[in-house]
């Protein structure tokens, strides 16, 4: 009996009765139609208070009943028909019913629709992926499930919400580090992005802009972009990037003394071991994993500059590149970080990561038609690779590096490493 009452207190009641019924069927086809009943009550319910009750004559009425038309509003599975209550101002215009708005702007064949092609999922493979094959629930034309449906809904939502991230106000992020990094999307189409580190160790996708090449005016444009958006030029922050001589020198030219450039020391390893014959890896990658765990930076200099010498003989250009950008090299010593911390900065690792999410999301894109649809595809990576963004590990130590960034801009601008950077650009 205890069972039985318990059913009989769960079982809907209007405007979910009838489709009750249809749970012998499916709950799939159970859960469509209650939705749709349900929203058909509040529609009524929205026509009842701007018309007030059938056959009244109320005078605080701002309209009157119109009949009734059929539309059609987007769930997780397709476009499902509907019909709906018109109403009519009494200045002859039509009144929007708040209800139904309010589900016609959900969107979510839309969302669904992006969320399933951020995963991978084909846009061939949307039907199915919404719609089980031998389900029951019908998937008639029109429904906004087709291959194209599905590309026009990923279309308009990536590019609405690629419009809203890269005009965020970036004035209140509190932003300590900023990484930059390109992507090659075709031989023609390059991508630069910016990542922010703040000082909570929370990370924060910036910005993201196209050119033919990762060159400086290209930098420069992303760079520019920030400051509009607020990034205060003012204060001073560690650039963690590649090693590319464009990067420095549009960061050099924007940000000035407050700006020190830690390049890769992943980069810069890699770089130098595909020059080198076999037999020199070893001895060499061991130097440079000694100096970059180096606290003392005069030290760390002097171990780079005696292996550079070494390989004078036997590698002479190998020995050069070594040497080139060997301030910027050992920015993150020079500061006094902690090694977890050092370790953390040293290497542009973490939008990396943001960039092999886009390289995952983007695998199913045969061809790229635009620019314009590169950027909504990476944009859209982006904020999907910020979802999984964790603090920084060594983010109970970037007090120390704020405090080094402080006391670097209170340094005479003829000072120091980055009066060598200057000069050097």
């Amino acid at each position: 009996m205890k069972t039985s009452t318990m059913m009989t207190s769960a079982m809907p009641r209007a405007p979910v009765g009838k489709a009750w019924e249809e749970v012998s069927a499916s709950f799939d086809r159970f859960c469509l139609a209650a939705g749709i009943e349900t929203l058909g009550t509040m529609m009524e319910a929205d026509a009842e208070v701007a018309c007030g009750p059938r056959h009244s004559r109320s005078e605080d009425r701002r309209g009157h009943r119109w009949g009734r038309t059929a539309g059609k509003i987007g769930f997780h599975a397709g476009k499902v028909a509907i019909e709906r209550p018109r109403v009519r101002g009494l200045n002859g215009k039509e009144l929007p019913l708040e209800s139904w708005e309010q589900a016609v702007d959900e969107d979510w064949l839309g969302q669904w629709a992006m969320n399933l092609m951020l995963i991978n999922v084909s846009t061939r493979k949307f039907r199915r992926a919404v719609r089980l094959p031998e389900g029951d629930v019908p998937a008639p034309a029109g429904s906004g499930v087709s291959k194209s449906a599905a590309s026009r809904h990923f279309v308009a939502l990536s590019a609405a919400r690629m419009q809203e991230w890269m005009a965020a106000d970036l004035s209140k992020l509190d932003l300590l580090v900023v990484q930059i990094d390109g992507i090659h999307m075709t031989g023609d189409l390059v991508l630069v992005a910016a990542l922010g580190i703040d000082g909570e160790g929370v990370k924060h996708p910036l910005g993201l802009i196209e050119g033919a090449t990762e060159n400086a005016a290209v930098v420069q444009a992303l760079i520019d972009s920030l400051l509009a958006r607020g990034l205060d030029p003012a204060v001073p922050r560690l650039f963690i990037i590649d090693g590319s001589k464009a990067l420095s020198k549009a960061i050099l030219r924007s940000f000035g003394r407050e700006a020190l450039i830690q390049r890769c020391q992943i980069h810069k390893a890699r770089n130098i071991m595909e020059r080198l014959p076999k037999p020199l890896h070893a001895a060499v990658r061991r130097v440079l994993r000694q100096a970059w765990e180096l606290d003392d930076a005069e030290k760390a200099e002097k171990l780079i500059r005696n292996l550079a010498r070494r390989l004078e003989h036997d590698a002479p250009g190998v020995s050069a590149s070594i040497l080139e950008g060997l301030d910027e090299i050992l920015t993150v010593t020079r500061l006094g970080l902690p090694k977890e911390l050092r370790r953390a900065l040293a290497c542009t690792n973490i939008v990396e990561n943001v960039m092999s999410t886009v390289r995952r999301v983007c695998r199913n894109v045969k061809r790229w038609r635009s620019a314009s649809m590169a950027l909504r595809w990476t944009a859209a990576a982006m904020q999907e690779a910020a979802k999984g963004f964790r603090r920084l590990k060594a983010h109970k130590q970037l007090p120390t590096l704020r405090a080094a960034l402080e006391a670097h801009q209170m340094k005479p601008s003829t000072h120091g490493v980055l009066a060598r950077q200057a000069n050097a650009a």
